[in-house]
């Protein structure tokens, strides 16, 4: 027979399958804000919760060995490109700079793209390998980490203009009161409807 979960870990296990974040999950799952942390550490030691975690992995067409990065490397890939510079991929030495790209350099995964070509001068004789790299965007990538850590919200931006407020009232004793306001009149007190 198979344990059902209750509302709020059905909602952490998708929120955590989501961000891979225990802590946020439950804060995301009304878990207390204070205990989120251990809450979230718990849940994923529930057997319960594993098995649907696994369904989870399993309708995305996801295997065991298969993991999605976390909120950290995220942000961690994410800082490398707000960081990098061209300067990062060069190297000058005595005849010159270079190029210097490959997966020990820690900047590699702010590079776009990378095109080189050889130029010969007009005898065919003396080259010189020209290489272009490209970098993500890091302003991009910077507003990528502002989404993640909430400092602003995705969507509409609401402007609240505090010289026009337009309320609709349904119930006459406040809209009297409203009047006596909007008129200046100290109000006085109006039981709720």
């Amino acid at each position: 027979m198979k344990t059902r979960l209750t509302q709020k870990q059905e909602v952490f296990c998708l929120k955590y399958f989501e961000s891979g974040n225990a802590a946020e999950a439950a804060r995301l799952a009304n878990y207390s804000p204070q205990t989120a942390d251990v809450i979230g550490r718990e849940n994923l030691r529930k057997l319960t919760i594993q098995a649907r975690l696994r369904e989870l992995r399993e309708k995305a067409g996801l295997t065991e060995d298969v993991s999605i990065a976390s909120v950290h490397e995220r942000k961690q890939i994410l800082t490398v490109i707000g960081r990098a510079r061209l300067t990062d991929f060069m190297t000058a030495g005595a005849d010159g700079s270079w190029v210097d790209i490959g997966p020990e350099n820690p900047h590699s995964g702010a590079l776009q793209e990378i095109t080189s070509r050889t130029e010969y001068d007009d005898k065919s004789a003396d080259a010189a390998v020209i290489t272009k790299i490209r970098l993500h965007d890091p302003v991009r990538a910077i507003d990528l980490l502002n989404k993640m850590d909430k400092i602003y919200q995705d969507g509409a931006t609401v402007n609240i203009d505090n010289r026009h407020l337009e309320i609709i009232v349904r119930s006459e004793n406040t809209k009297e009161l409203l009047e006596e306001i909007a008129q200046g009149i100290e109000p006085h007190t109006v039981a709720d409807d």
